[in-house]
């Protein structure tokens, strides 16, 4: 067999230093998060590329071996798609970069095709590997750092630009800062780009072993738990912590609004226009501290921001926005 290519889910395995087998089991014991070989099949195209373990892509050609895992995704801007929905060819997608495998069901017309897969086995050693078997439990601790909460009216609202610029602020204050995108789609190049903007330590959902947080709520409770001890861990001064999509979409965001809420210092809200903040502010009956994203861009939408919402709004792209910010984030902070 070829060397396969490893996608970012792979990051907590240890594949590459210890050999393992490929068998093509019974659809019965398939399930989410089982290490999966596909090959690449289709003509190449934008989407024919992979996010490597260590976060840098790579492009893949037919013919290529692919190493990710079962999950389900949702994304209301590009695609929807699950590992049930697999039909008994094995044809299936890459539904994102970073090795979320499942068959698309719903694509939107504006994305070029997905990476076309075939699936080709299960990894096993003795019994199959799933993602949980890379994620051993670790002792229960309390929260207890401030948060810096971000949200979005959606996905590619801006959260993970904004986060960048809040966990730079607030590293050059000085503070020891953790970085975690709780709920979403496994793509790690976001939580490094945190990193290269100041983080100390950076975590994600795949931490614990899920390719996506689309899961029953019950499920993801236990999970987020142990991924909010590894972080209350780390001793650091604050957590920057960002949920993917938008908290009404499946990604079980207002779950994990609601375990960090007593912890929850400042509410950042990115949204795409001013209209999606008055929804969002309805939905959840709260007001965010802060609006930042596209709603952000002019100052028109600022002041619809504030004349809708009444509540500010910073181009946090804009270098003049920067005092604003952090007198802000000082504020929310307790900081002197």
């Amino acid at each position: 067999m070829n060397r396969p290519f490893f996608t970012t889910v792979t990051r907590i395995a240890d594949f590459e230093t210890r050999p393992f087998e490929v068998a093509d089991l019974p659809r019965p014991q398939w399930a989410a998060g089982d290490y999966v070989l596909c090959e690449v099949r289709g003509r190449p195209g934008p989407l024919y590329v992979i996010e490597r373990p260590s976060g840098r892509m790579c492009q893949v050609f037919e013919g290529d071996l692919v190493v990710g895992a079962f999950g389900v995704r949702a994304a209301t801007l590009e695609g929807v798609g699950s590992w049930a929905d697999i039909g008994e060819d094995g044809a299936l997608h890459a539904l994102t970069s970073a090795g979320l495998f499942g068959k698309a069901t719903s694509v939107s017309p504006l994305l070029p095709p997905l990476m076309d897969l075939q699936y080709r086995g299960h990894l096993v050693r003795e019994g199959k590997l799933n993602m949980r078997d890379f994620c051993p439990p670790v002792d229960v601790l309390p929260l207890q750092m401030p948060v810096i909460l971000l949200i979005g009216t959606s996905m590619s609202s801006g959260k993970t630009t904004s986060g960048r610029v809040i966990v730079h602020e607030l590293a050059k204050l000085g503070l020891k800062v953790a970085a975690a995108k709780l709920t979403g789609a496994a793509r790690f190049r976001d939580m490094l780009s945190w990193k290269d903007a100041g983080a100390a330590q950076v975590f994600d959902f795949v931490d614990v072993g899920l390719p996506s947080t689309v899961c029953p709520p019950e499920e993801f409770t236990g999970l987020l738990q142990q991924l909010l001890s590894q972080i209350s861990a780390t001793g650091a001064d604050v957590l920057v912590a960002e949920a993917g999509a938008s908290p009404l979409e499946p990604y079980n965001g207002s779950v994990a609004m609601e375990m960090i809420d007593d912890q929850a210092k400042m509410l950042v809200l990115s949204a795409s226009d001013p209209y999606a903040v008055l929804g969002v502010q309805h939905a959840f009956s709260r007001k965010p501290d802060l609006v930042c994203g596209p709603a952000s861009n002019t100052e028109a939408a600022i002041e619809l921001v504030d004349k809708l919402c009444g509540v500010p709004a910073l181009n946090l792209m804009r270098r003049r926005s920067r005092p604003k910010l952090v007198e802000l984030l000082k504020d929310r902070l307790g900081l002197d």
